[in-house]
């Protein structure tokens, strides 16, 4: 009997414990249905949210752009080496230029993008609003006849996903460059045969993955730590508790893209 009591309170709890995960998981997504719908509705767009939109988009990517950049250019310089020699070494040269840009545009950059947005800003974001919420801000707000989620949430998450795909964008172009470089050295004699290598690796379903994967990884860098701030937490959780859950919550969405996108590119 005892031991029945016990496997009866074990699958009891594993049960409140699946609840609850699927719970978060809904809540992620009903607030992201509502910052879509805010987004795509023209009153969200008055002068003061364009402003508050275009300061977070630099919060968001303008200090970190020139660092970032610069490291995964080193970045990109040490893999492509690395590629090319190994390439060279085992006579597959023709094949260096293929591995270099699948490795490096379609894999690292998306990943690499999102994840810096999302330790730089996203996070610290999510926490500031879980903050602001918790002291009575929201509420200040809306005595004040102001929708919290136009003027604080929506701006942050339209923020993260733009910094993600300008980040993405500018790195993409430097590992192109940086590819090219490495593979055909300073001189155009290769140019030909690098846009017809390129153009065969970026086929439209190839470049359409791709395009998708970006933005969803910018779309779950910039929501989820966000609407896991605006969830009804314990009252002893404390700012670090809500970083983790949010990070926690963004690594197993993106690693389902991921997942999702290296079938569809090489299934």
């Amino acid at each position: 009997m005892t031991t029945g009591f016990s496997l009866y309170g074990w699958l009891l709890h594993l049960g409140r414990e699946v609840l609850q995960w699927l719970r978060g998981w809904w809540l992620m997504a009903f607030i992201g249905a509502q910052v879509a719908v805010l987004a795509l509705s023209p009153s969200s767009w008055r002068r003061e949210t364009r402003g508050a939109v275009l300061r977070q988009v630099y919060a968001a990517a303008g200090p970190g752009l020139p660092g970032f950049t610069t490291l995964m250019a080193l970045f990109n310089v040490v893999v492509i080496r690395i590629v090319v020699v190994t390439a060279f070494a085992y006579g597959l040269t023709q094949y260096a230029l293929d591995a270099v840009v699948r490795v490096l545009v379609l894999e690292l950059i998306p990943l690499a993008a999102a994840l810096f947005v999302a330790v730089e800003y996203s996070i610290p974001s999510g926490s500031e609003l879980y903050k602001l919420k918790r002291d009575g801000g929201f509420q200040a707000l809306r005595a004040r006849g102001i929708d919290p989620l136009v003027h604080e949430v929506l701006p942050r998450v339209l923020a993260g996903v733009a910094a993600v795909l300008l980040l993405a964008a500018f790195s993409c172009v430097i590992s192109l460059v940086l590819a090219y470089i490495g593979v055909h050295g300073f001189n155009l004699a290769g140019m030909a045969a690098y846009n017809r290598g390129v153009g065969h690796i970026f086929n439209p379903v190839v470049s359409l993955i791709f395009g998708l994967k970006t933005l969803l990884f910018a779309l779950a860098v910039a929501l989820l730590p966000v609407a896991n701030a605006l969830r009804d937490m314990p009252h002893r959780a404390s700012r670090t508790s809500v970083e983790l859950q949010g990070l926690v919550r963004m690594f197993v969405l993106m690693l389902v893209i991921e997942i999702a996108s290296l079938v569809g590119n090489y299934y």
